[in-house]
């Protein structure tokens, strides 16, 4: 995202918790802060986006934060995929520095998120997104404000529950006509083809066909620990709803095996083709 706001010409400040993420953004114009207290100094918006609660906190409220010194009047767009609860909280935190703030988590990987064509979920005050609106539009194809702070975690937590449920889905969907013993590349052309197919599968045909294959897919856009993380997020979120989520309990025990199989840092699709070892039930 800092990459497509330099492509775009706006003026950039950056900062990560892993300081060699920010070499190449550098490289390419960015100003490289040394504290997060540092870049909310110099900008006037501020964007984040960071693993869990956890690291917002630590980003924001620690030694040297994002909410450091006189932060009064600016702007802060946090785009974690994290529960509404922490998104409410860093709101207050935010307000309480005299500072706005709108919550806007985005669907889409590394490609839409270099091209602009992100899809953001915003909450907040109807005046705060508006001001952050256009700076949103630089990064989105379609951003939508669907209520109060915490309203854009419970969608972006909502729209991805589907997405990683499928994986398993696509597991078990291979285990029934693996005996056919088609090609990887023709089997995957064919479900990308069909009602049955998600935009990720159309988009990531050949990582997919790689690891099916037992050849390297690359690098992850979203790793199997990542994933595990938001559906633990959407069941924490449904326990505190009272609501059952069973597909996603067993979806999340999938990927937990998955990661105990020295998965987790790997894509989803890494996990394919291990139907046939579950028993029955």
């Amino acid at each position: 995202m800092a990459g497509r706001l330099l492509a775009v010409g706006e003026s950039v400040a950056v900062w990560n918790r892993t300081a060699d993420k920010t070499r190449a953004l550098g490289a390419a114009g960015a100003r490289v802060a040394a504290t997060p207290a540092e870049l909310s100094a110099a900008c006037d918006t501020v964007i984040s986006v960071l693993t869990d609660a956890a690291a917002i906190d630590a980003a924001y409220s620690g030694a040297c934060g994002l909410l450091h010194g006189n932060v009064s009047g600016k702007l802060f767009i946090d785009m974690s995929t994290v529960r509404p609860l922490a998104a409410r909280a860093l709101a207050a935190a935010v307000s309480a520095r005299g500072a706005r703030f709108v919550e806007c988590p985005v669907g889409g990987s590394v490609g839409p998120a270099r091209e602009g064509k992100l899809f953001g979920f915003a909450g907040g005050d109807a005046a705060d997104v508006a001001r952050a609106r256009p700076i949103l539009e630089r990064l989105c194809r379609r951003v939508e404000h669907v209520g109060p702070a915490g309203a854009g975690a419970s969608m972006k937590l909502a729209v991805n529950l589907p997405m990683h449920t499928y994986w398993q889905a696509l597991d078990e969907a291979l285990a029934i006509c693996r005996p056919l013993g088609l090609d990887a590349a023709r089997l995957v052309d064919i479900f990308a083809d069909t009602s049955g197919a998600p935009a990720s599968l159309k988009t990531r045909k050949e990582g997919i066909v790689a690891a099916l294959n037992g050849a390297d897919a690359g690098p992850a856009d979203f790793d199997v620990d990542s994933i595990r993380k938001d559906l633990r997020a959407m069941l924490e979120e449904a326990r505190a709803l009272g609501v059952g989520l069973p597909v996603a309990e067993r979806a999340l025990e999938f990927f937990d095996r998955g990661s105990r199989e020295g998965q987790g840092s790997r894509g989803a699709a890494r996990l394919l083709r291990r139907g046939n070892r579950r028993s029955p039930g």
